[in-house]
């Protein structure tokens, strides 16, 4: 798989969960592309992750692979996810080592704190309203 920088996703991994948000643009090139990645440079390392839609899968699925991972999406909610007002999506994988593994896949809103963050294409925070 060829990894390239293609826009700036956040990811949050903690313990056994692994969380990403995507701005207004990511979801639309999600949508339309069926891809968004994105990388974090070590210097002599590069650490890639990003998330592909796919079509034989129903639930929210992830690989870790040569330090990279990959959220896998079900094509036909990735598809439509841009078009309609769905904020999250997860899952529970039970891992090899018998652990549960949660995923979730949102979209990015705006903080309601103070923060030096540029989120100008964040969607509007319902909580603002």
């Amino acid at each position: 798989m060829l990894w390239t920088q293609f826009i700036a996703m956040k990811i949050r991994i903690k313990g056994d969960s692994i969380r990403f948000r995507l701005t207004q643009t990511e979801v639309k090139a999600l949508s339309e592309k069926g891809k968004v990645y994105d990388s974090t440079n070590f210097g002599n390392q590069e650490f890639n992750y990003g998330i592909t839609l796919k079509k034989d899968i129903d639930n929210l699925n992830v690989s870790f692979k040569n330090n990279s991972i990959t959220l896998e999406m079900p094509y036909i909610n990735g598809k439509s996810w841009y078009a309609n007002d769905i904020i999250t999506f997860d899952n529970i994988l039970k891992t090899s080592k018998k652990n549960d593994l949660y995923l979730l896949l949102e979209k990015d809103f705006t903080c309601l704190d103070n923060t030096i963050e540029e989120q100008s294409d964040n969607y509007p925070n319902p909580k603002l309203a």
